[in-house]
């Protein structure tokens, strides 16, 4: 058996991710459901529940402390067995600085 070349490939994020651990609203048709977020970045953030299989999509209202809350849409990236992965899709400039502002002096 011959040695493999292949250097192994290390995975990092190009945002940081900071812990959340507060609610966010989750804008599903005419209803609204509270979903706990585990961890927010400037490209999205995981949350701990599951939507159902045949969405991709969802609009949600984050309450950023001490700066407001903040309307984006997402998509559904990635889901594991506690959650949800979402990429922001639409963020509003204002909002974008915003999550700016919260993020800054959180991240390592």
């Amino acid at each position: 058996m011959t040695p493999s070349n292949a250097i192994p490939r290390i995975t990092e994020r190009y945002h940081p991710r900071v812990e959340a651990n507060w609610m966010v609203k989750v804008h599903l048709g005419e209803r609204t459901v509270l979903v706990k977020a585990k961890d927010l970045s400037m490209a999205g953030l995981f949350l701990v529940g599951h939507p159902a299989d045949n969405i991709q999509h969802l609009n949600l209202t984050l309450p950023l402390p001490g700066l407001g809350d903040i309307t984006a849409k997402c998509t559904i990236v990635r889901r594991e067995a506690h959650g949800v992965a979402v990429e922001f899709s639409d963020v509003d400039w204002d909002h974008f600085l915003l999550l700016a502002r919260y993020l800054h002096p959180r991240l390592p």
